[in-house]
Protein backbone atom coordinates (compact mmCIF):
# COMPACT_ATOMS: atom_id res chain seq x y z
CA UNK A 1 0.00 0.00 0.00
CA UNK A 2 1.32 3.40 -1.12
CA UNK A 3 1.34 5.96 1.70
CA UNK A 4 -0.34 9.38 0.49
CA UNK A 5 -0.83 12.85 2.44
CA UNK A 6 -3.90 15.11 1.20
CA UNK A 7 -3.18 18.07 -0.34
CA UNK A 8 -4.66 21.09 -0.59
CA UNK A 9 -7.25 20.79 -3.96
CA UNK A 10 -6.99 17.10 -3.87
CA UNK A 11 -10.25 15.04 -4.11
CA UNK A 12 -11.00 11.39 -3.81
CA UNK A 13 -11.49 11.26 -7.85
CA UNK A 14 -8.17 13.46 -8.35
CA UNK A 15 -5.91 11.32 -6.49
CA UNK A 16 -7.65 8.05 -8.11
CA UNK A 17 -7.30 9.54 -11.26
CA UNK A 18 -3.42 10.55 -10.54
CA UNK A 19 -2.69 7.12 -9.90
CA UNK A 20 -4.63 5.02 -12.36
CA UNK A 21 -7.45 3.61 -9.66
CA UNK A 22 -10.72 4.21 -9.68
CA UNK A 23 -12.58 6.16 -6.55
CA UNK A 24 -13.69 3.06 -5.83
CA UNK A 25 -10.15 1.94 -4.99
CA UNK A 26 -9.10 4.48 -2.68
CA UNK A 27 -12.30 4.38 -0.57
CA UNK A 28 -11.57 0.31 0.00
CA UNK A 29 -8.25 1.11 1.54
CA UNK A 30 -9.60 4.19 2.99
CA UNK A 31 -13.33 3.68 4.36
CA UNK A 32 -13.74 6.16 6.20
CA UNK A 33 -13.70 8.66 3.84
CA UNK A 34 -16.52 7.78 1.98
CA UNK A 35 -18.44 9.10 5.16
CA UNK A 36 -16.33 12.51 5.21
CA UNK A 37 -17.64 14.98 2.46
CA UNK A 38 -14.34 16.16 1.50
CA UNK A 39 -10.80 15.36 2.48
CA UNK A 40 -8.49 17.65 4.33
CA UNK A 41 -5.48 18.54 3.89
CA UNK A 42 -2.65 16.53 5.94
CA UNK A 43 -5.14 13.21 6.16
CA UNK A 44 -3.07 10.22 5.26
CA UNK A 45 -4.84 7.72 2.46
CA UNK A 46 -3.31 4.25 2.12
CA UNK A 47 -3.22 3.51 -2.23
CA UNK A 48 -3.83 -0.01 -3.13
CA UNK A 49 -1.47 -1.27 -6.15
CA UNK A 50 -2.74 -0.49 -9.43
CA UNK A 51 -4.96 -3.51 -10.36
CA UNK A 52 -4.07 -4.01 -13.99
CA UNK A 53 -7.19 -4.72 -16.63
CA UNK A 54 -6.54 -8.42 -18.16
CA UNK A 55 -8.58 -10.43 -20.75
CA UNK A 56 -8.79 -13.42 -21.52
CA UNK A 57 -8.39 -14.17 -25.05
CA UNK A 58 -11.37 -15.91 -26.59
CA UNK A 59 -11.54 -18.19 -30.04
CA UNK A 60 -10.57 -16.99 -33.18
CA UNK A 61 -9.21 -13.98 -31.55
CA UNK A 62 -5.92 -12.53 -32.31
CA UNK A 63 -3.85 -9.85 -30.65
CA UNK A 64 -4.68 -7.00 -32.79
CA UNK A 65 -8.56 -7.79 -32.37
CA UNK A 66 -8.02 -7.36 -28.15
CA UNK A 67 -5.60 -3.78 -28.60
CA UNK A 68 -9.07 -2.51 -30.89
CA UNK A 69 -11.50 -4.12 -28.16
CA UNK A 70 -9.70 -1.99 -25.22
CA UNK A 71 -8.31 0.93 -27.82
CA UNK A 72 -4.62 0.61 -27.36
CA UNK A 73 -2.04 0.03 -29.51
CA UNK A 74 -0.76 -3.44 -30.44
CA UNK A 75 2.72 -1.83 -29.73
CA UNK A 76 1.63 -1.29 -25.79
CA UNK A 77 0.03 -4.63 -25.73
CA UNK A 78 3.11 -6.51 -26.43
CA UNK A 79 5.34 -4.83 -24.46
CA UNK A 80 2.58 -5.48 -21.70
CA UNK A 81 2.71 -9.52 -22.86
CA UNK A 82 6.12 -10.04 -23.95
CA UNK A 83 4.83 -14.11 -24.45
CA UNK A 84 2.95 -13.09 -27.35
CA UNK A 85 3.70 -14.66 -30.75
CA UNK A 86 5.51 -13.05 -32.91
CA UNK A 87 2.27 -13.30 -35.54
CA UNK A 88 -0.43 -11.46 -32.71
CA UNK A 89 -2.10 -14.73 -32.58
CA UNK A 90 -3.28 -15.91 -29.17
CA UNK A 91 -4.64 -19.27 -27.81
CA UNK A 92 -8.16 -19.43 -26.27
CA UNK A 93 -7.99 -18.61 -22.33
CA UNK A 94 -4.44 -16.72 -22.32
CA UNK A 95 -4.44 -14.05 -19.83
CA UNK A 96 -3.38 -10.64 -21.45
CA UNK A 97 -2.48 -7.43 -19.33
CA UNK A 98 -4.34 -4.26 -20.86
CA UNK A 99 -2.31 -0.90 -20.92
CA UNK A 100 -4.18 1.70 -19.63
CA UNK A 101 -6.55 3.56 -23.02
CA UNK A 102 -4.54 6.06 -24.92
CA UNK A 103 -6.49 9.42 -24.52
CA UNK A 104 -5.00 11.95 -26.73
CA UNK A 105 -7.56 14.80 -26.09
CA UNK A 106 -6.52 18.12 -23.88
CA UNK A 107 -9.79 18.16 -22.42
CA UNK A 108 -10.43 15.13 -20.23
CA UNK A 109 -11.52 13.90 -16.85
CA UNK A 110 -8.98 13.74 -14.73
CA UNK A 111 -11.52 13.65 -11.37
CA UNK A 112 -13.51 17.05 -11.03
CA UNK A 113 -13.13 19.57 -12.92
CA UNK A 114 -12.48 22.98 -11.60
CA UNK A 115 -10.65 26.15 -12.11
CA UNK A 116 -6.88 24.84 -11.44
CA UNK A 117 -7.80 21.93 -14.79
CA UNK A 118 -9.83 24.77 -16.73
CA UNK A 119 -6.42 26.66 -16.69
CA UNK A 120 -4.37 24.23 -17.35
CA UNK A 121 -6.56 23.11 -20.53
CA UNK A 122 -6.84 26.53 -22.08
CA UNK A 123 -2.79 26.77 -21.37
CA UNK A 124 -2.40 23.36 -23.92
CA UNK A 125 -5.41 24.25 -26.16
CA UNK A 126 -3.51 27.87 -27.18
CA UNK A 127 -0.48 26.15 -27.67
CA UNK A 128 -1.34 23.79 -29.92
CA UNK A 129 -3.89 26.04 -32.05
CA UNK A 130 -2.46 29.31 -31.96
CA UNK A 131 -5.85 30.53 -34.05
CA UNK A 132 -7.49 30.38 -30.50
CA UNK A 133 -7.43 33.80 -28.74
CA UNK A 134 -7.53 33.98 -25.09
CA UNK A 135 -7.86 36.54 -22.40
CA UNK A 136 -10.37 37.22 -19.47
CA UNK A 137 -13.47 39.45 -18.82
CA UNK A 138 -13.10 40.02 -15.22
CA UNK A 139 -12.42 37.77 -12.05
CA UNK A 140 -14.58 36.47 -9.56
CA UNK A 141 -15.38 37.51 -5.94
CA UNK A 142 -12.05 35.88 -4.93
CA UNK A 143 -10.13 37.05 -7.70
CA UNK A 144 -10.00 34.16 -10.00
CA UNK A 145 -10.04 35.28 -13.57
CA UNK A 146 -13.09 34.62 -15.62
CA UNK A 147 -11.81 33.40 -18.91
CA UNK A 148 -12.39 34.40 -22.39
CA UNK A 149 -11.66 32.33 -25.39
CA UNK A 150 -12.94 33.13 -28.92
CA UNK A 151 -12.53 30.95 -32.30
CA UNK A 152 -13.38 31.81 -35.98
CA UNK A 153 -12.91 35.41 -37.95
CA UNK A 154 -17.23 35.40 -39.26
CA UNK A 155 -18.79 38.54 -38.83
CA UNK A 156 -21.12 36.74 -36.98
CA UNK A 157 -21.17 36.27 -33.14
CA UNK A 158 -22.18 33.47 -30.86
CA UNK A 159 -21.43 33.75 -27.35
CA UNK A 160 -21.83 30.35 -24.80
CA UNK A 161 -21.12 30.87 -21.46
CA UNK A 162 -21.26 27.97 -18.72
CA UNK A 163 -21.06 27.02 -15.12
CA UNK A 164 -23.14 30.17 -14.06
CA UNK A 165 -24.51 27.61 -11.70
CA UNK A 166 -21.93 25.85 -9.33
CA UNK A 167 -22.75 22.24 -8.93
CA UNK A 168 -23.45 22.50 -12.50
CA UNK A 169 -19.97 22.46 -13.31
CA UNK A 170 -19.61 19.38 -16.01
CA UNK A 171 -20.60 21.84 -18.62
CA UNK A 172 -17.55 23.26 -18.40
CA UNK A 173 -15.41 20.85 -19.80
CA UNK A 174 -18.42 20.02 -21.79
CA UNK A 175 -18.15 23.23 -23.27
CA UNK A 176 -14.15 23.31 -23.54
CA UNK A 177 -14.48 20.21 -25.15
CA UNK A 178 -16.29 21.27 -28.25
CA UNK A 179 -13.99 23.87 -29.01
CA UNK A 180 -10.97 21.46 -29.03
CA UNK A 181 -12.69 19.23 -31.78
CA UNK A 182 -13.41 22.08 -33.51
CA UNK A 183 -10.01 23.39 -33.79
CA UNK A 184 -8.32 20.02 -33.99
CA UNK A 185 -11.08 19.23 -37.22
CA UNK A 186 -10.45 23.22 -38.31
CA UNK A 187 -6.62 22.76 -38.53
CA UNK A 188 -6.59 19.50 -40.09
CA UNK A 189 -9.74 20.55 -42.75
CA UNK A 190 -11.73 17.88 -41.78
CA UNK A 191 -16.21 17.42 -41.04
CA UNK A 192 -17.05 17.68 -37.69
CA UNK A 193 -20.05 14.86 -37.61
CA UNK A 194 -21.14 15.93 -40.94
CA UNK A 195 -20.63 20.13 -40.39
CA UNK A 196 -17.62 22.25 -41.98
CA UNK A 197 -15.74 23.48 -39.05
CA UNK A 198 -14.02 25.92 -42.10
CA UNK A 199 -17.29 27.39 -42.64
CA UNK A 200 -17.61 27.87 -38.79
CA UNK A 201 -14.65 29.61 -38.91
CA UNK A 202 -15.47 31.77 -41.95
CA UNK A 203 -18.78 32.70 -40.56
CA UNK A 204 -19.07 33.45 -36.82
CA UNK A 205 -16.63 34.52 -33.89
CA UNK A 206 -17.23 31.73 -31.03
CA UNK A 207 -17.15 33.86 -27.99
CA UNK A 208 -16.73 31.41 -24.73
CA UNK A 209 -17.01 31.77 -21.00
CA UNK A 210 -16.49 28.12 -19.73
CA UNK A 211 -16.36 28.69 -16.10
CA UNK A 212 -18.57 31.92 -15.23
CA UNK A 213 -18.28 30.58 -11.68
CA UNK A 214 -15.07 29.54 -10.87
CA UNK A 215 -15.10 30.46 -6.87
CA UNK A 216 -18.92 28.64 -6.35
CA UNK A 217 -17.19 25.67 -8.37
CA UNK A 218 -14.05 25.44 -6.35
CA UNK A 219 -16.24 25.55 -2.56
CA UNK A 220 -19.05 22.32 -4.48
CA UNK A 221 -15.59 20.11 -5.39
CA UNK A 222 -13.32 21.23 -2.36
CA UNK A 223 -15.55 22.66 0.72
CA UNK A 224 -14.44 25.52 2.93
CA UNK A 225 -11.63 24.32 5.05
CA UNK A 226 -9.76 25.85 7.25
CA UNK A 227 -8.50 29.15 6.07
CA UNK A 228 -11.03 29.77 3.70
CA UNK A 229 -11.84 33.14 3.77
CA UNK A 230 -15.40 33.04 3.86
CA UNK A 231 -15.74 29.46 5.81
CA UNK A 232 -17.59 31.61 8.96
CA UNK A 233 -20.09 32.80 6.37
CA UNK A 234 -20.81 29.81 4.31
CA UNK A 235 -20.99 27.65 7.01
CA UNK A 236 -23.76 30.05 7.98
CA UNK A 237 -25.35 30.39 4.90
CA UNK A 238 -25.29 26.70 4.26
CA UNK A 239 -27.08 26.14 7.95
CA UNK A 240 -24.37 24.07 9.51
CA UNK A 241 -23.83 21.56 6.48
CA UNK A 242 -20.51 20.71 5.67
CA UNK A 243 -21.08 19.24 1.76
CA UNK A 244 -21.28 21.85 -0.19
CA UNK A 245 -22.47 19.32 -3.10
CA UNK A 246 -25.56 21.18 -3.61
CA UNK A 247 -24.53 25.06 -3.74
CA UNK A 248 -25.51 27.08 -6.52
CA UNK A 249 -24.78 30.08 -6.07
CA UNK A 250 -21.62 32.39 -5.99
CA UNK A 251 -19.37 32.39 -2.93
CA UNK A 252 -20.87 34.88 -1.50
CA UNK A 253 -24.06 33.41 -1.48
CA UNK A 254 -25.83 34.88 -4.45
CA UNK A 255 -27.54 32.72 -7.34
CA UNK A 256 -25.62 34.47 -10.04
CA UNK A 257 -28.61 32.74 -12.46
CA UNK A 258 -31.30 35.41 -10.80
CA UNK A 259 -28.29 38.48 -11.20
CA UNK A 260 -29.80 40.22 -14.38
CA UNK A 261 -31.67 42.85 -14.87
CA UNK A 262 -34.94 41.48 -16.24
CA UNK A 263 -38.12 41.43 -14.10
CA UNK A 264 -35.42 40.91 -11.15
CA UNK A 265 -37.39 42.53 -8.62
CA UNK A 266 -40.52 40.07 -9.33
CA UNK A 267 -37.82 37.16 -9.69
CA UNK A 268 -36.80 37.92 -5.89
CA UNK A 269 -40.31 38.21 -4.84
CA UNK A 270 -40.87 34.96 -6.21
CA UNK A 271 -37.96 32.99 -4.69
CA UNK A 272 -38.28 34.25 -1.59
CA UNK A 273 -34.95 34.50 -0.47
CA UNK A 274 -34.26 37.56 2.05
CA UNK A 275 -30.19 36.58 1.96
CA UNK A 276 -27.30 34.56 1.04
CA UNK A 277 -28.18 30.66 0.76
CA UNK A 278 -26.94 28.23 -1.31
CA UNK A 279 -29.35 29.26 -4.36
CA UNK A 280 -32.14 31.48 -5.09
CA UNK A 281 -30.95 34.48 -3.45
CA UNK A 282 -30.73 37.11 -6.41
CA UNK A 283 -28.11 39.39 -4.46
CA UNK A 284 -28.85 43.14 -3.27
CA UNK A 285 -29.38 44.17 -6.42
CA UNK A 286 -28.67 43.20 -10.50
CA UNK A 287 -25.38 42.77 -11.19
CA UNK A 288 -23.92 43.30 -7.61
CA UNK A 289 -21.68 40.04 -8.33
CA UNK A 290 -18.52 40.82 -10.40
CA UNK A 291 -19.18 37.36 -12.29
CA UNK A 292 -22.90 38.45 -14.03
CA UNK A 293 -21.45 41.91 -14.49
CA UNK A 294 -18.87 40.40 -16.20
CA UNK A 295 -21.05 38.98 -18.08
CA UNK A 296 -23.52 41.68 -19.02
CA UNK A 297 -20.63 43.89 -20.12
CA UNK A 298 -19.16 41.69 -22.66
CA UNK A 299 -22.45 41.53 -24.28
CA UNK A 300 -22.99 45.43 -24.34
CA UNK A 301 -19.31 45.93 -25.67
CA UNK A 302 -19.62 43.67 -28.65
CA UNK A 303 -23.81 42.21 -28.78
CA UNK A 304 -23.30 38.80 -30.18
CA UNK A 305 -26.39 37.59 -32.61
CA UNK A 306 -26.98 34.76 -30.60
CA UNK A 307 -26.41 33.51 -26.91
CA UNK A 308 -26.25 30.22 -25.05
CA UNK A 309 -26.07 29.53 -21.76
CA UNK A 310 -24.84 25.88 -20.72
CA UNK A 311 -26.73 24.78 -17.14
CA UNK A 312 -27.27 21.03 -16.08
CA UNK A 313 -30.01 19.59 -16.19
CA UNK A 314 -32.83 17.99 -17.64
CA UNK A 315 -31.85 17.57 -21.47
CA UNK A 316 -34.23 20.79 -22.25
CA UNK A 317 -33.72 24.03 -24.30
CA UNK A 318 -35.79 27.03 -22.97
CA UNK A 319 -35.69 30.05 -25.89
CA UNK A 320 -38.60 31.89 -24.97
CA UNK A 321 -39.15 35.81 -22.73
CA UNK A 322 -42.14 37.36 -21.79
CA UNK A 323 -42.72 38.02 -25.63
CA UNK A 324 -39.19 39.75 -26.15
CA UNK A 325 -37.90 36.92 -28.40
CA UNK A 326 -37.87 37.25 -32.09
CA UNK A 327 -40.06 35.43 -34.55
CA UNK A 328 -37.36 32.79 -35.29
CA UNK A 329 -37.02 31.83 -31.75
CA UNK A 330 -38.88 28.64 -31.64
CA UNK A 331 -37.70 27.37 -34.70
CA UNK A 332 -34.42 27.46 -33.80
CA UNK A 333 -34.80 25.73 -30.64
CA UNK A 334 -36.49 23.10 -31.70
CA UNK A 335 -34.04 22.04 -34.27
CA UNK A 336 -30.99 22.98 -31.74
CA UNK A 337 -33.72 20.39 -29.57
CA UNK A 338 -33.37 17.70 -32.41
CA UNK A 339 -29.80 18.12 -33.15
CA UNK A 340 -29.03 16.97 -29.19
CA UNK A 341 -32.10 14.75 -28.64
CA UNK A 342 -33.55 17.34 -26.33
CA UNK A 343 -36.48 19.21 -26.02
CA UNK A 344 -37.58 22.59 -26.47
CA UNK A 345 -39.89 24.26 -23.71
CA UNK A 346 -41.58 27.50 -23.71
CA UNK A 347 -40.96 28.62 -20.22
CA UNK A 348 -42.80 30.60 -17.81
CA UNK A 349 -42.76 32.76 -14.33
CA UNK A 350 -39.03 32.39 -14.45
CA UNK A 351 -37.29 35.50 -14.74
CA UNK A 352 -33.65 37.43 -14.23
CA UNK A 353 -31.32 34.67 -16.25
CA UNK A 354 -28.79 35.48 -18.29
CA UNK A 355 -31.17 34.02 -20.94
CA UNK A 356 -33.79 36.17 -20.20
CA UNK A 357 -31.84 39.41 -20.15
CA UNK A 358 -29.88 38.94 -23.71
CA UNK A 359 -33.64 38.36 -25.20
CA UNK A 360 -34.85 41.33 -23.02
CA UNK A 361 -32.13 43.67 -23.92
CA UNK A 362 -30.71 42.79 -27.31
CA UNK A 363 -34.36 41.58 -29.19
CA UNK A 364 -31.80 38.26 -30.34
CA UNK A 365 -32.22 34.61 -30.01
CA UNK A 366 -31.20 33.51 -26.82
CA UNK A 367 -31.22 29.92 -25.27
CA UNK A 368 -30.69 27.85 -21.53
CA UNK A 369 -29.32 24.79 -22.88
CA UNK A 370 -30.24 22.14 -19.76
CA UNK A 371 -27.27 19.40 -20.43
CA UNK A 372 -27.91 15.95 -19.29
CA UNK A 373 -30.47 14.20 -16.58
CA UNK A 374 -29.84 13.42 -13.46
CA UNK A 375 -29.27 15.27 -10.07
CA UNK A 376 -26.63 17.98 -10.00
CA UNK A 377 -23.36 17.71 -9.72
CA UNK A 378 -23.80 15.17 -12.46
CA UNK A 379 -21.32 12.01 -12.37
CA UNK A 380 -17.84 11.97 -14.70
CA UNK A 381 -19.22 8.97 -16.77
CA UNK A 382 -21.62 11.46 -18.29
CA UNK A 383 -18.68 13.95 -19.52
CA UNK A 384 -18.58 11.84 -22.89
CA UNK A 385 -22.16 11.87 -23.94
CA UNK A 386 -22.69 15.33 -23.01
CA UNK A 387 -19.66 17.20 -24.26
CA UNK A 388 -20.73 15.25 -27.64
CA UNK A 389 -24.54 16.76 -27.18
CA UNK A 390 -23.11 20.10 -26.26
CA UNK A 391 -21.38 19.99 -29.91
CA UNK A 392 -23.94 18.90 -31.78
CA UNK A 393 -26.36 21.82 -30.39
CA UNK A 394 -24.00 24.65 -31.13
CA UNK A 395 -23.09 22.86 -34.42
CA UNK A 396 -26.43 23.21 -35.30
CA UNK A 397 -26.26 27.00 -35.12
CA UNK A 398 -22.87 27.47 -36.66
CA UNK A 399 -24.05 25.57 -39.64
CA UNK A 400 -27.31 27.74 -40.03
Amino acid sequence: MLQYIVRKGDTLARIAAAHGLAPENVIHGNPWAAAQPYLYPGQVLFLPAIQRRRHAAQDGESARDVADLYGVSIDALIMLNPRLSPDGSCTPGTILVIPPSERTAIVKMRGEYGPRELGDDIGRLTAKYPFISTGTIGASVLGQPLHLLRIGTGSRCLHVNAAIHANEWLTSPCLLSFLEQYADAYADGRKWNGHSPEDWFSNWTLWAVPMANPDGVELVQEGAGPGHPYRRELTEWNSGRRSFRHWKANIRGVDLGDQFPAFWDEEQSRRGAAGPSPRDYGGPSPLSEPEAAALAELCEKAPPDMAVSLHSQGQEIYWNYRGYEPPESRELAERLAKAGGYRAVTLTESDAGFKDWFIMKFGKPGFTVELGLGRNPLPLEDFEGMALETGLILASILSG
